[in-house]
């Protein structure tokens, strides 16, 4: 079992959660999130003020698979969440060791579905 966080720009969101239901993963979970990696920011002016905006705007999308959706699921965020520019995002897979559905008390890959 693998847990998949990956963090994408908040336009691309739909673009992903279409891919995703296509390669029948159906469960996530998507949090609005704020960071900066390469883009580093920009500057700003407020009533005259200048200040520099170094944390974007992100989405931060967790999706725990068994290991053969691994590849799926890492697949279709790529392909999804592209545009070639600087600032598309990170995807990150851990290891999960243990998972517990609440509902049935079910555990491991049963539980991740």
């Amino acid at each position: 079992m693998k847990l998949i966080v990956a963090y994408i720009q908040p336009h691309k969101l739909q673009n992903v959660k279409k891919t995703l239901f296509r390669e029948e993963i159906l469960k996530m979970s998507v949090t609005n999130a704020l960071g900066c990696g390469q883009q580093a920011g920009y500057e700003e002016s407020y009533r005259g003020v200048k200040f520099e905006v170094n944390l974007l705007k992100k989405v931060r999308i967790e999706v725990a698979v068994n290991e053969d959706f691994v590849d799926r699921t890492i697949n279709a965020i790529i392909i999804s969440a592209r545009t070639g520019q600087i600032g598309d995002g990170k995807i990150f897979i851990l290891d999960l060791p243990k998972c517990i559905r609440i509902r049935t008390s079910e555990h491991g890959n049963a539980a991740v579905g």
